[in-house]
């Protein structure tokens, strides 16, 4: 009887086993095709000097850790690092702690409240490219709106800057832009998080008397820590990944100041045609950007079970 009772069972599990493999397999192949397969070429191509139209006369070869060396010698590459990285120490808890701002001034009760929930979300939704060149228009420094305003609330003290020209002031000019476009996609994570917190949590701490700051420090952010916790890493992936707006607005200039690593790689892969030594930049920032989020998750982690 026994025995009888586990071979359905068994083969049960076994066509359950096959048709998952079924379902999952487009997924697979895709995944394969256009990220493990560019992957592992990456990282072979890094060891060569091979370029995007081969030259018959001018075969590729391996140079082993040439590239790498090479790699730490470009001031455009170095540049490129420092500004990923001071995008993310300056935009990511600047955004994260607006997206929070927002979503608990969306999640209120309020009549019309739909209708700013898809203003701020509205910018997310508008393709880079488009929001880049308006803003390079915003940025103008004859006509801009930024400098036309400025000048009107300082009576003209503060006379048009050039936004886009200037080494000083192209990089955070990238960088308002960006927490403007990409905020209201944290709001939007956050906003799910803020209508899961027990209503009864609240209930409990005014009958303890607890202020609305009371309420915000030690109810909704110990509940809110999870959905921090995502917010921050993906925008930190999403903050290593600068590209679009950049190539748009500056293509890294002036004098490489607004130049980040992704910019290099394709200039160097598509403008130069050094796919190699591209290949070698995508490596070493992929490590990177792996180490800096393993990091992040594992610090965040202990922060919680600290807390």
């Amino acid at each position: 009887m026994t025995a009888i009772s586990k071979t359905p069972l068994s083969s049960r599990r076994r066509n359950e086993t096959i048709m998952a493999w079924v379902f999952s397999s487009p997924a697979l192949v895709l995944l394969t095709v256009f990220l493990l397969t560019p992957f592992l070429m990456a990282v072979a191509l890094a060891f060569t000097d091979q370029r995007l139209i081969p030259n018959p006369n001018l075969p590729t070869q391996i140079i082993w850790l040439r590239n790498f060396v090479r790699m730490f010698q470009d001031e455009a590459f170095l540049r490129g690092i420092l500004n990923n990285f001071y995008f993310v120490v300056v935009v990511v808890p600047i955004q994260t702690a607006l997206a929070l701002l927002l979503a608990i001034l969306v999640n209120q009760k309020l009549k019309g409240m739909n209708v700013f929930r898809t203003i701020y979300f509205s910018p997310v939704v508008t393709t880079m490219v488009v929001v880049a060149i308006i803003w390079t228009f915003l940025y103008n420094p004859g006509e801009g709106l930024i400098n036309k305003f400025i000048q009107t609330i300082t009576f003209g003290m503060i006379g048009p800057q050039k936004w886009l020209q200037n080494t000083k002031l192209v990089f955070p000019a990238i960088m308002l832009l960006s927490i403007w476009q990409g905020v209201g996609f944290q709001m939007v994570i956050y906003l799910a998080g803020l209508q899961e917190i027990p209503t009864p949590l609240y209930e409990a701490a005014e009958v303890d008397g607890a202020s609305k700051l009371q309420q915000f420090l030690y109810v909704t952010l110990p509940q809110l820590r999870n959905t921090t916790i995502f917010v921050v890493l993906a925008t930190t992936i999403l903050a290593f990944k600068l590209f679009t707006q950049v190539e748009v607005m500056t293509k890294g200039g002036p004098q490489n100041a607004s130049m980040t690593t992704i910019v290099h790689v394709v200039h160097q892969g598509w403008g130069q045609l050094k796919v190699g030594y591209a290949s070698a930049i995508s490596l070493v920032f992929f490590l990177i950007v792996l180490g800096v989020s393993l990091l992040q998750r594992y610090f965040l982690r202990e922060e919680k079970a600290v807390n």
